[in-house]
């Protein structure tokens, strides 16, 4: 990739460069170009876009603004929603007799619920051999704990 300096600002650019980045001047003329947007359409042809396509473009380019619009009208919405409601609660009468506190808070009456099940017969199979439930898997290392020494008394 060879360089040139650029004839009418001097800067070093690439020699493929049709126009100067840093004056907008033709690099081997010197030369002035006034209409640079017709030379950027010639060399970068613009892509056709569908109107869905450059929405979800702009959104993009956006995101900050996009992201505050919907928290903003995810708000409104949940306020005018809260508005609803209150309103309607407001105007709204049930037919049925109001629940005494009593019936739905009180423990005293549910007696049933505070009580322990007993613990179901749990049938294990030994295989034959009852010690391979009673061992342990211990930690590598693990010391044993001490036996304890039944003691006798004699009268």
């Amino acid at each position: 990739m060879s360089k040139v300096l650029c004839a009418a600002c001097h800067h070093e650019i690439d020699d493929a460069a049709r126009l100067c980045p840093y004056c907008g001047a033709d690099p081997h003329t010197g030369q002035k170009v006034i209409d640079t947007q017709a030379i950027l359409q010639e060399v970068f042809h613009p892509r056709r876009v569908t109107a869905t396509e450059g929405v979800m473009e702009f959104a993009r380019q956006r995101q900050g603004v996009v992201i505050a619009l919907a928290v903003v009208l995810l708000v409104a919405l949940l306020a005018s929603f809260h508005q609803f409601v209150i309103r309607r609660n407001a105007t709204a009468v049930s037919d049925s007799p109001a629940v005494p506190l009593t019936d739905v808070a009180d423990l005293g009456n549910q007696s049933d619920e505070t009580q322990r099940l007993p613990m179901p017969e749990l049938q294990f199979q030994y295989d034959g051999n009852a010690k391979t439930m009673r061992t342990y898997i211990v930690e590598p290392g693990a010391v044993a704990p001490q036996q304890a020494q039944q003691t006798t008394t004699s009268q």
